[in-house]
């Protein structure tokens, strides 16, 4: 029985994660009523042991990272991150979207990275998985926390979102900006309004997105636009009118990644795809694996962003004359940022004799 889906949710059904040891298996008349509940959002504490994250990854611009939320109400049924739900013993389905962790402690962690005699200043992205400025945030206000320390230390910064709930921390952000301490990336991978709601159901419009783009570029925040993810013949029709878009907006950057469908996001996508788009699932299907080598997903650096093969080459080759065409730059999403000014806590910072 196929699930039907759930207004304003992402993911048709909970399906077991890959570490789940006692698989549970309900029949038809179960499985439908559970599919008929409307699930409710959990936000629970998870104290984090460390708050950054190392990358060595050669085809993601930046080192380190944190994220204040584990799991995200956005509901984006093509998130790559929904596969670390596995981990806590819960479903990248629905419960990824419906079972939110928050990190209470996460600005005394910091400051404990930052206090340490070996820590080396580079900058730090926030939100390279999970979104830092998801519907919790507006009364939890996280990552407006960790903003506070980044300007009190002047320690350069990098954001990753779709909600423009960030202009509510424009006033820091320009402050960061004008000593060349933090940038934006926004993502926006379609301007239709019905394929937002299908695909990512509980993120601002892209009217609502463009007009933070715009926000953002007049408070002179260096901001960019991430076309994530391209997903063949879903939404890789709207990549100039997205880059012209956002252009016009202020965006000065962009990217685009190639859908990735890591673990169980095959199965959730293909759940996804069929319920939505059965007259092209097979087309979509086809073109991910054109790009994929033969497979549902390539996870070796230097393709998983961007696929390989012909197809591949055609979206690069579109996104970067228009990139081109629109006056913005489309090597990376992430601007340089100053790692000089940066002050440990309890040192004295240089010049404000104190």
């Amino acid at each position: 029985m196929r699930a039907r889906g759930h207004k304003g949710r992402g993911a048709l059904s909970s399906p077991d994660g890959r570490f789940s040891t006692r698989p549970v298996e309900f029949d038809d008349d179960e499985a439908h009523l559970r599919a008929q509940q409307v699930p409710d959002t959990i936000i629970r504490a998870m104290p984090a042991g460390r708050i950054i994250s190392r990358n060595d990854s050669p085809d993601v611009p930046f080192d380190l990272s944190i994220n204040p939320y584990q799991g995200c109400e956005h509901g984006c049924i093509y998130c790559y991150a929904r596969p670390s739900h596995s981990y806590l013993g819960l479903s990248p389905g629905l419960d990824f979207e419906t079972q939110i962790f928050y990190k209470p402690n996460g600005a005394a962690r910091l400051l404990e990275e930052w206090e340490k005699p070996g820590y080396d200043c580079k900058p730090i992205t926030i939100g390279a998985n999970t979104d830092p400025y998801q519907p919790a945030e507006k009364s939890l206000k996280l990552t407006r926390k960790l903003l506070l320390l980044f300007l009190k230390h002047r320690h350069p910064v990098n954001i990753i979102t779709k909600g423009n709930l960030i202009c509510r921390d424009i006033d820091l952000l320009s402050e960061l900006a004008e000593a060349s301490l933090c940038s934006v990336a926004l993502s926006l991978p379609t301007m239709d309004a019905r394929l937002k709601r299908l695909m990512e159901p509980r993120i601002p419009s892209a009217a609502a997105r463009l007009k933070a783009i715009e926000q953002l570029a007049e408070a002179n925040v260096p901001t960019s636009v991430l076309v994530a993810p391209i997903i063949p013949a879903i939404n890789d029709n709207e990549i100039e009118h997205i880059l012209e878009s956002a252009a016009a907006a202020g965006a000065t950057q962009a990217r685009y990644i190639f859908l990735r469908l890591p673990h169980e996001l095959k199965g959730l996508f293909a759940d996804w795809l069929h319920r939505h788009f059965p007259d092209r699932a097979g087309r979509v299907t086809s073109l991910i694996r054109q790009a994929s080598g033969g497979n549902d997903y390539d996870n070796r650096f230097g393709v998983r962003q961007t696929g390989l093969g012909p197809y591949a080459e055609m979206l690069a080759s579109r996104f970067n004359a228009a990139s081109r065409r629109y006056g913005i730059h489309s090597d990376t999403y992430q601007h340089v940022l100053d790692c000089s000014q940066f002050f440990r806590p309890g040192q004295q910072q240089l010049g404000l004799g104190f």
